[in-house]
């Protein structure tokens, strides 16, 4: 009987949205396949939001970590998130882990039954990752047309010299990286999921563990 974990999620912009229906519908394909639940994690949140401001999406993350566990079943991929980088982020720690994604509407699986990656989940992973790129493209785009638009009416950008950010500042801005890098979470494994840089939780730790 293999072990999984179901992970659901509704918007927090929608009063009428709860999650039971998710759960109520992988429980029944739990039951259909023989699964064993280990554990349900869910969450009202926006999927717009960075893997590190998700609680129960770390939990989640941190429960398969420590325990042996083959699949996480949601009922589509948009449960797991909206942003693009951050569900590539959670499909490849997922993928370290030997772990499979099953999405439910896609019946679709991102490892064989030997753990190897599923060439069908790869071709869809990759057109996630074009779309990733492309988002990053178009907001570098605007970003630069803004910096020499407000460059051409005599403005400056970058940090003023001698700029420092303060370690309060710091600390509202990485909270969470604080709070994982406190729990014991390695370097590799929290980059993975918010996206920082290993010299900035070198930093960060330096200064508040």
């Amino acid at each position: 009987m293999e072990k999984v974990c179901l992970f659901c999620r509704v918007s927090s912009t929608s009063d009428r949205q709860n999650y039971e229906r998710q759960i109520n519908d992988l429980t029944q394909l739990a039951e259909s396949r023989n699964y064993k639940i280990e554990a349900v994690f869910a969450e009202k949140v926006s999927g717009a939001k960075k893997n590190s401001e998700r609680p129960e999406l770390l939990k989640m993350i941190e429960f398969v970590n420590h325990n042996p566990i083959s699949k996480i079943c949601v009922t589509e991929l948009s449960r797991l998130g909206r942003d693009t980088l951050q569900i590539l982020q959670t499909i490849e720690i997922l993928n370290q882990n030997k772990i499979s994604l099953f999405i439910q509407n896609y019946n679709i699986e991102t490892l064989t039954p030997d753990k190897e990656i599923n060439p069908m989940s790869q071709f869809m992973v990759t057109i996630l990752a074009e779309i990733s790129r492309m988002e990053r493209r178009n907001i570098a785009s605007r970003l630069s047309s803004g910096y020499n638009n407000h460059r051409a009416n005599g403005g400056t950008v970058g940090r003023k010299n001698g700029y420092r950010k303060s370690n309060e500042q710091m600390q509202e801005e990485y909270a969470e990286e604080i709070r994982m890098l406190k729990k014991g979470y390695n370097y590799q494994h929290i980059a993975q999921i918010t996206g920082v840089n290993k010299n900035t939780l070198s930093k960060l730790k330096k200064i508040f563990i």
